[in-house]
């Protein structure tokens, strides 16, 4: 048997969270003592009050196929959350629920991508999204921006990458890697820039939206003249602490809902029944019921960047969300340390992992070659236990 795979996945990179988070898995089972900063999952469980909508649905006989794009009631809550939350007013025609935030992404950018269009991609970006164009046959078009500039483009770096190919322009805010978010002024200046350019569709990500420690949140479709081209993207795994339940959804102008909703009708159908009726309940309580799981992240990222900043070597900038630092490393590139030949951030992770037994990620795959990810979603035990065997590993 000819055991040929197609182009298409044999083209595709393994996600690179993923894969170290595997790589931390077998070290685990040979019994190495790893410290995991490499994933991005809040280490709070689900809230109570949420767990008990789910164990209601089951008591209630949810357990049929639904909506392909959501149960009414759940559309009815993210059209409130979209009102209270980001003063955007949709209706239910421009909402898709979606098997985890991700799957909307991918629903976006194929039913907007052709052949050879190009998506800008402020970087540093999620991993996932160049991944995602590709498979759409589209062209990923990194715009770079560094730790000097707080890891966000500006709107002249953005202009400048504007080409007649572009269709797309991807990105999150907070974003992941970096922690970086967009204000509105900022939002503002990209919206003057594309006045110019009516037929390029925006799509925010703004899965991180509550964990944010002051800046303030601000979204692209709430921006004059950016509504009726902007598709925002949101779920519930981050600020709830809901990874596993995989709910994500987007609002969108109707035209675009109704091609995600055609395209998820031939790969997943409807979200899980019992996760979509436990979303209802979340997206309904207020923000403050949450409030402490970012109090925590706050009070944790304080922690990291000041004993990061003990140690010479890593550049970092003060994240205004998310709960990631996102240093550069660059300074230890050409060095040898305890027998590893350092050149670029991958092998810098990997040093981490194997000498301080402490799972972080390269930001090569973000965009951002001179950076490694860490994760501050653990307990502040776990990120000082984690510090001082960096410094040791470094020493």
């Amino acid at each position: 048997m000819n055991q040929q795979l197609s182009d298409r996945i044999n083209n595709l990179p393994t996600s690179a969270t993923l894969a170290m988070a595997a790589k931390t898995r077998e070290l685990r089972e040979q019994g190495k003592d790893i410290i995991g900063l490499s994933l991005g999952e809040p280490d709070f469980n689900t809230p109570d009050f949420v767990k008990d909508a789910a164990i209601q649905a089951i008591n209630d006989n949810y357990n049929s196929y639904t909506p392909v794009d959501g149960y009414v009631e759940l559309k009815d809550a993210i059209i409130h959350k979209f009102k209270r939350d980001n003063n955007l007013t949709y209706d239910r025609s421009q909402i898709v629920v979606s098997t985890g935030a991700k799957q909307s992404i991918a629903n976006v950018a194929m039913v907007l991508l052709n052949k050879g269009d190009e998506c800008i991609l402020p970087a540093p970006y999620w991993v996932s999204y160049s991944a995602i164009v590709e498979l759409a046959e589209g062209v990923p078009v990194e715009v770079r921006a560094g730790v000097e500039q707080n890891f966000k483009i500006t709107a002249e770096q953005l202009r400048a990458a504007i080409t007649p190919k572009t269709k797309m322009i991807l990105y999150s805010s907070p974003n992941n890697p970096s922690g970086s978010v967009f204000s509105k002024e900022e939002l503002e200046a990209f919206a003057a820039v594309l006045k110019d350019y009516p037929d390029i569709i925006v799509v925010s990500d703004e899965i991180y939206e509550h964990i944010n420690y002051g800046s303030g949140h601000a979204s692209m479709a709430a921006v004059k003249g950016m509504y009726d081209r902007t598709v925002t993207i949101n779920g519930v795994s981050k600020a709830f602490a809901m990874t596993g339940w995989r709910v994500g959804y987007i609002g969108a102008p109707a035209w675009i809902a109704r091609a995600c909703n055609k395209m998820q009708g031939q790969i997943t159908s409807g979200t899980n029944c019992i996760a979509q009726r436990a979303c209802i309940t979340a997206l309904e309580a207020p923000v403050s019921k949450i409030q402490y799981m970012i109090d925590a992240f706050t009070e944790r990222r304080k922690l990291i960047l000041d004993l990061l900043n003990q140690m010479d070597g890593f550049i970092t900038d003060e994240p205004e969300g998310a709960f990631y630092v996102f240093p550069d490393v660059s300074a230890f590139f050409g060095r040898e340390i305890k027998g590893h030949k350092i050149y670029n951030a991958e092998d810098f992770s990997l040093f981490l992992l194997e000498e301080a037994l402490v799972a972080t990620v390269s930001g090569e795959s973000f965009g951002a070659p001179n950076c490694i990810r860490i994760s501050y979603a653990a307990s502040k035990e776990q990120i000082a236990e984690a510090m001082q065997r960096i410094h040791l590993a470094l020493s």
